[in-house]
């Protein structure tokens, strides 16, 4: 009987003091948070050159082949960049109940694969962000490589798409809505984005940025891009106000004699009075790598790739956020 005695004398010095030590404790203890603020970290959106490698070198895999339409490496594709639009949070495109648009063409059932990032005050006012996610496949003939990988036509493009989608969605004060479309079939002529355009009400659509062949230095110099149809619309010299401070430059397209404007997926849009226009940096005439299956992510210089995504993300500022908005393109050729 005495020993449970001293046991429960024990027991109750060793429950009074902790009691003690947390009564102490909490003396140290600031106030209960429900008096007081709360400090918030927020994070600064972020265009990462880590995970743009990490999309370049997936999208131009061998494992794609060559991401023709109708072919399972452009499925696997088309399902990688589903995938990211989904873990970014971006909404379905209008009354589609994924981000397939899917149609035929050909006989060759295809989609332009499109998630959309809502505007606040201007929702109903659209900025198209785009890029190509088709390439030419296969070669039917020959020894070693027979794989058109087509890293920088035009998996560098949808690497920007990608890559943007991501930073709007983090610095979420976009004013207008963002249409991010990767257009099928552009190698084809075109028919992803003639086909998204088809039945759209073009008023409301702003401006296009089209991305596409953005993984090499151009012979502008290091941090230059040039844009095409630079003076379709006051679209480009709002885009150097954007960068002006910054060390990035923006010219015109270095090339006029190829007629650039009209043979990108920004055509289809600027033909129904969009200012769209595409970015580039690859100095294409002494580019050995064009349309050839040498045109591998190994060939491109990623810090150009992730510079050239960074000033897009810049230079495209004010238009995102409903301050300035270009001039309508009227196409007259």
């Amino acid at each position: 009987m005495k020993k449970h005695t001293v046991l429960f004398i024990g027991l109750s010095m060793a429950l009074f003091a902790c009691k003690q030590n947390s009564s102490n404790d909490k003396k140290d203890l600031p106030e209960s948070t429900e008096t007081q603020e709360v400090a918030v970290t927020t994070t600064q959106p972020v265009i990462d050159s880590l995970v743009i490698k990490k999309h370049l070198y997936t999208l131009a895999s061998d494992e794609m082949t060559g991401r023709l339409p109708g072919t399972e490496g452009m499925e696997k594709a088309t399902q990688y960049i589903e995938n990211e639009y989904k873990r970014i949070g971006l909404k379905f495109y209008g009354d589609l109940t994924s981000y397939r648009q899917e149609f035929e063409h050909n006989g060759i059932k295809m989609s332009n694969i499109i998630g959309v990032l809502e505007g606040k005050s201007k929702k109903e006012e659209f900025v198209v962000v785009s890029a190509h996610h088709d390439h030419l496949g296969v070669k039917k003939d020959g020894e070693g490589d027979t794989i058109f990988n087509g890293a920088n036509d035009d998996a560098s493009g949808v690497v920007g798409v990608l890559s943007l989608a991501e930073y709007y969605a983090q610095k979420g004060n976009n004013e207008r809505s963002i249409v991010f479309v990767c257009f099928t079939a552009e190698e084809m002529g075109l028919v992803g984005s003639k086909h998204f355009g088809k039945d759209i009400d073009a008023s409301k659509f702003v401006a296009g940025i089209n991305l596409e062949l953005i993984g090499k230095e151009p012979k502008t110099g290091p941090k230059t891009a040039w844009l095409t149809g630079f003076d379709r619309s006051d679209f480009g010299k709002i885009i150097q106000k954007n960068l002006e401070g910054t060390g990035y430059k923006l010219y015109p397209d270095p090339y006029p004699k190829f007629n650039l404007f009209f043979r990108s997926d920004n055509a289809s849009l600027a033909r129904l009075g969009v200012p769209s226009h595409t970015f580039s940096t690859t100095p294409i005439d002494v580019d050995a790598d064009y349309h050839k299956v040498s045109d591998e992510a190994a060939t491109l210089d990623t810090r150009v790739l992730t510079e050239t995504v960074k000033a897009v993300a810049k230079g495209t500022e004010s238009i995102i956020e409903g301050k300035d908005t270009p001039t309508r393109v009227v196409i007259t050729d």
